[in-house]
């Protein structure tokens, strides 16, 4: 296919996707949507999906504008520069910084080694810093892509955020460690708190809002002292915004809700329910009235924030819920928190993780066609109701170092079995 036909099809493409929106919902990943970013002027809208694209949106019409394609797995993080740049950071460890309107990236930034989960751009525009699963956060030069590592997390590292001042970085991750690291130096101070932890979030007065994954939020302090904690839900958060003036937090759960947070007061002001897919990014517009969330089910959704409701006709859309036919199965409600990265059937389209058909018998990383990390295929784990049980029972982070799996436990041996029995109906067929 020559240039020309390849630019006249990722027209049609976008058009194709554009008239999909309607106003009601944006659609057009063909996976869970990982990643959103609102630009400085507020008129675009950016997601990254575990489909390996990222989409730029119009926030006047919601129309697709530009299809952004370069990531060889899941785009994991997203973000605007101060000049209207993008970025984009992947699965495939690179993170690619675009100028709107061209096909290929302007600069592709290359370090780190392992999958890039989370950024964050410095107040002042010069700097990018990322957070990955290789356990390091790097800081980057914008100017000229030369970085510098800060090592200190003992696993993955999930979120990173900047102080306002522009003088110290936050990072989190699943070590049940915060860390604060003084610029320009860069040495950290560790904070531990009791939960693995999904994402981090500065508000404007400096004060540091952490996610767990025992759906908790905790304050701190500029300098790391404890400032309070509260349940914004049953499930692990994992995603966060902060509207502009920092006084809204929205804390999205894999449960499928969204918690919208008073920050000052520590208080729930309201929960939004979704189609009951789980919610893997949220993002405040500029004006703090309106939220935004990818689902698991490839669609982005607008909220009122007063009043919770979702706004546009048909918004939840007609996606036939995979479960439909399971319904009354405890295995199956404890299952649903998996649906949105696997099938039950290798006759569906594959999604973020591997297909379970057959699983039980199956040793790990040995699907053929699926792309493991190097460290899944060297374990020597066969799934059975008895492994599965256990990867649940201590989380997948530490059975299986390396995994791309979100880090999630369930506390019972009850879901636990009632979760191994539902696999071994199902996966079998």
């Amino acid at each position: 296919m020559g240039w020309v036909s390849r630019a006249r099809a990722a027209a049609a493409l976008v058009t194709l996707v554009a008239a999909s929106a309607v106003h009601a919902q944006m659609a057009g990943h063909g996976g869970p949507v990982r990643a959103l970013a609102v630009s400085p002027d507020g008129d675009s809208l950016l997601s990254g999906s575990f489909d390996a694209v990222a989409i730029r949106w119009s926030l006047k019409t919601d129309a697709a504008h530009e299809v952004l394609r370069y990531h060889a797995d899941a785009v994991n993080a997203v973000a605007f520069l101060k000049d209207g740049r993008m970025i984009t950071a992947g699965a495939d460890a690179r993170i690619a910084v675009w100028t709107a309107g061209r096909q290929r990236p302007d600069q592709v930034l290359e370090a780190h080694t392992g999958p890039v989960v989370a950024l964050a751009v410095s107040p002042d525009g010069s700097k990018l810093a990322s957070a990955s699963w290789d356990h390091t956060v790097r800081l980057w030069s914008l100017a000229d892509g030369a970085s510098r590592a800060f090592e200190g997390h003992a696993q993955n590292a999930n979120g990173v955020a900047f102080a306002p001042d522009g003088m110290s970085l936050v990072s989190v991750g699943y070590d049940l460690a915060l860390r604060i690291w003084r610029l320009p130096e860069g040495g950290p101070e560790t904070v531990a708190l009791p939960a693995p932890l999904n994402a981090v979030a500065i508000a404007p007065d400096g004060e540091i809002v952490a996610a767990g994954a025992d759906g908790k939020l905790r304050m701190l302090t500029t300098d790391g002292k404890p400032a309070g904690e509260m349940a914004a839900g049953a499930s692990p958060i994992v995603a966060l915004a902060l509207s502009d003036d920092g006084a809204l937090i929205a804390a999205a759960g894999i449960g499928g809700t969204v918690a919208i947070v008073e920050r000052k007061s520590r208080r729930v002001l309201r929960t939004l329910v979704g189609p009951g897919f789980p919610v893997w990014s949220v993002v405040f517009l500029h004006d703090a009235a309106t939220l935004v969330t990818g689902g698991a089910d490839g669609k982005i959704r607008r909220w009122d924030v007063q009043s919770g409701e979702p706004i546009g006709s048909n918004l939840f859309g007609s996606s036939a819920d995979p479960l439909a036919a399971y319904a009354g199965d405890h295995g199956a409600d404890v299952f649903r928190a998996c649906v949105a990265c696997h099938t039950l059937s290798a006759k569906e389209p594959q999604r973020a993780g591997p297909t379970l058909a057959g699983l039980f018998g199956r040793k790990i990383a040995s699907l053929p066609g699926y792309r493991f990390s190097e460290a899944l295929k060297t374990m020597d784990i066969v799934w059975t109701p008895e492994t599965v049980a256990k990867l649940f029972e201590v989380g997948p982070n530490a059975y299986t170092p390396g995994t791309k799996m979100p880090e999630q436990r369930i506390g019972s041996a009850e879901d636990r079995r009632a979760l191994t029995d539902f696999l071994a109906r199902a996966t079998s067929q």
